[in-house]
């Protein structure tokens, strides 16, 4: 097994990831503004809004960032006092990545995001660059199989793991669920997924290892249903053909809002598996950081 540890390969070994659809519709400025000067300014390559809710993008990557995929950061704007106005937000792109991809609801009224959702390339962004967080492989015993279990925004830190080679070189299977209220909620998952496998840089690790599993709440669509209720019915196994999840062979990692997450806690320890951290790896993490806007 390969051991990357925390950081960038070298320059000749990285690459931009081609995941995120620039030439399709990602926005482009007219012209590049005046430098901002913000305080750890990093500048937006890309842009897509998915729908009047969500978007994605794309900001150049501090050359002194080490970061293991699955982790956050702080990033943010100035607020209307002169201050920096900060969120935590996963990293979707991998370690390898020469750039930093995020995704991000879009909230009207919300202190950070009514501003983020209108930024455009060239704009410049805060960026701290610490990264932290509990979704990591160093977190996990070793397994055979993975699950990424995540609602809405919280595919993030899973966008950065499906495209992470430590994943694939881990684990036998990756079983990504994803479950949101609508069918174009899911779009980023699905667009990200499918271009997985003719991934020039990671497409043969993948092969058929990764499992993907989107569910709607709301919206009809062919598999519904709540993470939480796919577990326990049984459902998921059945539809994918999968043994049911053991602690002897299977790890998780969760990644929702603070109700999510402790729904899907109950679930996983009733098929034994325990919670672990960075210090203390075990059978399932779940990223507790997030709340109001985070992902």
């Amino acid at each position: 097994m390969i051991h990357r540890p925390r950081g960038r390969p070298p320059r000749t070994a990285r690459a931009r990831s081609k995941v995120f659809p620039v030439t399709q519709t990602a926005t482009a400025s007219a012209a590049v503004p005046a430098p901002k000067h913000l305080p750890d300014a990093q500048t937006v390559t890309a842009v897509r809004h998915w729908n009047d809710r969500l978007f994605s993008f794309r900001v150049t990557r501090p050359q002194s960032l080490r970061f293991r995929s699955g982790e956050f950061v702080m990033i943010g704007l100035m607020g209307d006092n002169g201050k920096p106005l900060l969120r935590a937000y996963s990293i979707a792109s991998p370690a390898w990545d020469e750039e930093l991809e995020f995704y991000s609801i879009k909230v009207p009224d919300g202190p950070l995001t009514s501003k983020l959702q209108h930024i455009k390339p060239g704009d410049e962004i805060i960026l701290r660059p610490k990264p932290v967080g509990t979704l990591v492989h160093d977190a996990l015993l070793p397994g055979k199989r993975v699950w990424f279990l995540a609602t809405g925004t919280g595919i993030a830190p899973f966008a950065s793991l499906m495209r992470e080679p430590e994943t694939y070189e881990k684990f036998d299977e990756v079983v990504m669920m994803h479950t949101c209220r609508t069918v174009d909620e899911l779009e980023y998952g699905r667009v990200l997924v499918e271009s997985l496998k003719e991934d020039p840089l990671i497409g043969e690790l993948v092969g058929d290892k990764l499992k993907y599993y989107p569910t709607t709440t709301r919206e009809d669509f062919p598999r519904m249903g709540r993470i939480t209720e796919n577990l326990k019915s049984g459902k998921v196994f059945a539809d994918l053909g999968i043994a049911p999840m053991s602690a002897k062979t299977d790890r998780a990692m969760v990644c929702g809002s603070l109700a999510f997450n402790k729904d899907v806690m109950e679930v996983l320890e009733g098929f034994g598996l325990r919670e672990g951290a960075n210090s203390e790896p075990k059978e399932y993490v779940v990223e507790k950081a997030f709340v109001g806007e985070g992902v």
